[in-house]
């Protein structure tokens, strides 16, 4: 099969500059890389991967190029070339860049000045407990969270007083080390400086080299209205600092309820248990319960059951993206009276009994009770 032409492979023109077949072969790298196409397309891919390799491979280098560009495939055949026509070191280093800048775009890795490697740090979660009144009405809070000074007896160095750090032999200083085979390049952290690019003979006692100690600040926490059980605030830069310069990561402030004595929270919505009087519920009445802005009254009709349930339409919470506050709940939770005085006694049994002859107007529930026994007994 006849090779395509090598700008048509990188989707460029034929005066395409050396940026922007540089920028056309990493999309396609990437695009088609082994470790990004798995399957059945795995093998379709590394075809088009090494297919684009090898197009970069000839228009990044000018030499080869330009003879391309005169004498066509039959120009950069390697059949036809002399020991000159092999990977020279401006066209390899040319690929092994493009390549290197692919794999750091995959890692998520930058650069620093001077070629060193740098490591955004490590993000810090800090739980924090509230209660449900200042979820709902938010508050400003303090926290100490731990935190990363220059160390005091190095200035910073990591280096024993008196001594200095070297640069690292293995990397030259730029922090990392390519490991080439063919026309691949493949860029690792330096195994020696771990990255730093120096060497310390004498590390500083105080701080074992790392230039920093540990202490504690504190930090001031606003905590929005309405912030529920389980939601997080981020805190950028707070967290652990980066390596080499690299920027530090973020403190996340877990949110944690305190169990209320009195409502439960579901979602924006409140509920409360309210237990009320035999009487109450079998006359009906007003009664007070209460709500997180204060009390509000309820009417409890005559003959309310136990479990009926009352909806304050507002008195909920308001959430942080919310545009309407909750509702309240009430549960009505009816009292068996307890610990009754003889006379109390005789009193109820006469109730009983005239309930009774009242049949089942007085107790509907207990009546249909009975029907469904019988039909499940029979």
């Amino acid at each position: 099969m006849a090779k395509r032409d090598y700008y048509e492979t990188l989707g460029v023109p034929k005066n395409a500059s050396e940026e922007d077949i540089k920028k056309a072969y990493r999309k396609l790298a990437m695009k088609h890389h082994p470790d990004r196409n798995q399957g059945d397309a795995a093998k379709a891919a590394e075809e088009k991967f090494k297919e684009a390799k090898e197009a970069y491979e000839m228009l990044s280098d000018p030499p080869k190029r330009a003879a391309y560009d005169q004498h066509g495939h039959a120009g950069v055949d390697p059949n036809m070339r002399g020991p000159a026509g092999g990977p020279g070191a401006e066209g390899f280093g040319g690929f092994a860049e493009a390549f290197g800048d692919i794999f750091g775009d995959m890692f998520n890795q930058g650069r620093a000045r001077g070629g060193r490697q740098v490591y955004r740090g490590s993000d810090l979660s800090y739980a924090m407990e509230i209660s449900l009144e200042e979820a709902a009405r938010g508050k400003e809070s303090q926290i100490r969270i731990p935190t990363w000074d220059d160390c005091d007896t190095c200035h910073g160095t990591g280096a024993k007083p008196g001594t200095s750090a070297k640069t690292c032999t293995t990397c030259a200083g730029s922090g990392a080390v390519q490991m080439r085979q063919g026309f691949f390049s493949v860029q690792q952290t330096c195994p020696t400086c771990k990255g730093t690019g120096r060497i310390i003979p004498e590390p500083c006692t105080v701080c074992s080299g790392a230039g920093k100690v540990k202490r504690h600040k504190t930090l001031e926490v606003k905590i929005p209205a309405g912030i529920d059980d389980g939601m997080r605030i981020r805190s950028a830069g707070n967290g652990e600092p980066g390596t080499n310069g690299g920027p530090p990561g973020d403190l996340y402030i877990e949110i944690r309820l305190k169990k209320h004595d009195i409502f439960e929270r579901d979602g924006d919505d409140l509920h409360c248990n309210v237990p009320i009087s035999f009487t109450t519920a079998a006359l009906g009445g007003e009664i007070e319960v209460p709500t997180l802005a204060g009390k509000a009254a309820i009417d409890i009709p005559e003959g309310t059951q136990a479990g009926k349930q009352f909806r304050l339409r507002g008195k909920g919470v308001k959430g942080v993206r919310s545009s309407y506050p909750g509702d309240l709940y009430c549960h009505i939770s009816v009292e068996t009276p307890i610990k009754l005085t003889e006379h109390q006694r005789k009193l109820l049994r006469e109730l009983d009994e005239s309930l009774k002859k009242g049949g089942a107007k007085h107790s509907p529930g207990e009546d249909g009770w009975a029907d469904r026994l019988k039909r499940f007994f029979s």
